[in-house]
């Protein structure tokens, strides 16, 4: 039985040999001494006994043993060498008895080399263990900026609260993330119970993907596991039967392979209809009639965010009123959104906004569970297959809202009131202070976060001397505040001179005639296995600036021709030359920042003072909406 075992376990290390050769790999066993940093780099900490899992031990120590095995741990010496008698005794007491001696390992980068017992090692893989014991030297590398260094030293600090070695990221911030999805505080540590839990859920989770061809994805398994419990709840798929989890794997299978692309998300920066004749702009007769819920985070009369996409959804009332029925849900949390969703689907809606980006994980949720619902969150660069996702380019308007400030602050100071520092609202910011300096080349624009914790903005203002500011994009209809758009400051009164406008019911008019034109689903099948993201601006029509009769003449006709331009894609605000705070950000006079640069900017431009906040400087009801889209979450 033993040689029989010797002769399968050296076809599959010739087989993995042979296969390695031909994409040009080593086919042999990595050797940790190969690849060690230089001496005085690391540092070493002993372990002790530990549960080394068997995916995970790569290689060896030292080159002696590395070339009697592939690079799979199978053996490739002939049967007939005194190795092959080696191998086959093991194999015999393996099945006997069992092979408890613990192998002496180094874990470098949370893989595992081996030091003694590269057999035992090769034997028990061959028949399929799960996990070897071995007293363990860790090598820890000095920090560096690369990624997986990085990486390396938050495993290492989630390591001191879960001694779980067997899953892995391949993206920065991950083991923060796991511990918070398993219900666990930052450092909390895990309770034996704890650990025994996840190794259940992990290895029950794990099963399911290979099963699906998870082996064959980019992405480790810790990456979709992570995605796969935030998405449906730790808890609930602990619970889950067998049959239950596999069902819902194959459900959200297409969530799960978005991981593997290197560019998962589809931008699609304008509406694109088919070309019709003009009679049938009109919603044919034959379209099935549509019912949207729009579902928002407050209600129009205290939000001015919720206020500009209610006058969106009435906007569609008012252009399809025989072909589309709206109905809307307020005050929407993390915590009710999903049964909300669930009460609009059951009351006949066949088209579903959620307006704001927290809402984003409940919203694939409902759509894994109800494929024939059209479900659309509004947040930017979300990567979801199962859900679209639409937002403004804001910062468009936002320049030439930073030119009319520029033109109207006699002593070249302004200030700009931001909300949450999160995708797009950087860019936001940056177009404003770019727009001013193009104006006036001395202007300062102190920025300032509504949402940061024990701030007087007010006498932040007086301080600095701000003649114009920046605030809310619009008025809220509850309160009779005129402290909204680009605002003069006469002593203690605003005098408003402009306010950028989101036009949101342009906006979903477009949205369903791609529906009704046949393109929603061209967009399906030609971005398969991405994300779709609209990004709408000027050329489309649903961002826009509404000027005050305050505002001088000359300055109203500079808006409209910098308007001219943009909306025709004649000029990009992030065109040519720009610097930030720390230097050079872009030195090529004839290029402009790429979407994907403007979307997830982390700097501030060079006449900017102040900074992007982090986390724990935020209150309270900023967390939801950092934690979905935060530039630094």
């Amino acid at each position: 039985m033993g040689t029989d075992d010797y002769m399968k376990a050296f076809k599959a290390g010739k087989k993995d040999y042979q296969a390695r050769m031909l994409r040009g790999e080593k086919p042999t066993l990595q050797v940790l001494d190969d690849i060690m940093p230089e001496k005085g780099a690391y540092h070493e900490v002993p372990l002790g006994l530990v549960q080394i899992p068997v995916e995970r031990i790569v290689g060896t120590k030292t080159v002696g043993r590395s070339s009697s095995f592939a690079g799979n741990f199978m053996p490739i010496l002939l049967d007939e060498s005194e190795f092959a008698a080696k191998w086959v005794s093991l194999s015999t007491s393996h099945l006997e008895e069992g092979i408890r001696e613990p192998i002496k390992a180094y874990e470098y980068m949370n893989k595992f080399y081996v030091e003694e017992g590269n057999k035992r090692v090769s034997v028990l893989k061959y028949f399929g263990a799960v996990s070897i014991p071995g007293n363990v030297i860790r090598i820890v590398p000095k920090r560096t900026e690369e990624k997986e260094n990085r990486i390396y030293y938050e495993f290492m600090e989630f390591y001191k609260a879960a001694p779980i070695n067997y899953i892995w990221f391949s993206q920065e911030g991950s083991f923060a993330k796991l511990q918070k999805a398993v219900g666990k505080a930052p450092g909390e540590i895990w309770t034996e119970d704890d650990l025994l839990k996840f190794s259940a859920v992990y290895t029950r989770f794990g099963a399911e993907y290979e099963a699906e061809g998870g082996a064959k994805l980019k992405i480790t398994k810790g990456d979709a596991f992570l995605v796969f419990i935030t998405l449906h709840g730790y808890d609930a798929v602990d619970e889950m039967t067998t049959n239950e989890l596999k069902r819902l794997m194959e459900k959200s299978w297409e969530e799960i392979e978005l991981l593997n692309e290197d560019e998962d998300i589809e931008l699609k920066m304008k509406p694109s209809h088919e070309k019709k004749p003009l009679l049938s702009m009109l919603l044919p007769l034959s379209s099935p009639r549509l019912k949207a819920a729009f579902i928002y985070e407050k209600t129009p009369g205290t939000s001015a965010w919720t206020y500009a996409h209610e006058l969106g959804r009435l906007y569609l009332e008012q252009t399809f009123p025989d072909e589309v029925s709206t109905v809307c849900y307020e005050n929407g949390t993390e915590e009710n959104v999903g049964s909300l969703i669930q009460k609009a689907i059951a009351e006949g809606c066949n088209l579903i906004f959620t307006t704001t980006p927290p809402f984003a994980k409940a919203s694939v949720k409902a759509a894994i569970d109800n494929p024939e619902v059209r479900i659309l969150n509004c947040s930017l660069n979300t990567s979801h297959r199962y859900i679209r996702t639409y937002y403004s380019r804001m910062h468009e308007a936002k320049f030439l809202m930073g030119a009319i400030a520029g033109a109207m602050a006699e002593n070249s100071v302004m200030t700009y009131i931001a909300d949450y520092p999160i995708f797009g609202e950087i860019a936001n910011i940056n177009a404003f202070a770019l727009g001013a300096k193009m104006i006036n080349p001395r202007s300062k624009v102190y920025l300032e976060w509504s949402t940061r914790k024990e701030l007087d903005i007010d006498k932040k203002i007086r301080e600095t001397g701000s003649s114009c500011i920046s605030g809310k994009d619009m008025m809220i209809p509850e309160e009779a505040s005129r402290f909204f758009g680009i605002y003069h400051l006469d002593g203690e009164h605003p005098r408003n001179l402009a306010m950028p406008l989101y036009h949101w019911g342009k906006f979903y008019e477009q949205l369903i005639r791609t529906i009704v034109d046949g393109t929603w689903k061209y967009d399906d099948n030609a971005s398969a296995t991405k994300a779709i993201n609209y990004w709408w601006g000027m050329s489309a029509g649903v961002i826009d600036v509404v000027c005050s009769r305050h505002l001088p003449i000359g300055t109203r006709r500079l808006v409209e021709l910098l308007k001219a331009t943009i909306s025709s894609e004649k000029f990009n605000p992030f065109s040519g030359v720009l610097y930030s705070q720390t230097g050079v950000i872009q030195e090529d006079p004839d290029r402009s920042l790429t979407p994907e640069e403007i979307m997830t900017m982390d700097w501030l431009a060079e006449n900017v003072i102040g900074s992007i906040p982090k986390k724990e400087e935020l209150k309270e009801q900023a967390e939801p909406v950092i934690k979905q889209q935060g530039i630094k979450n």
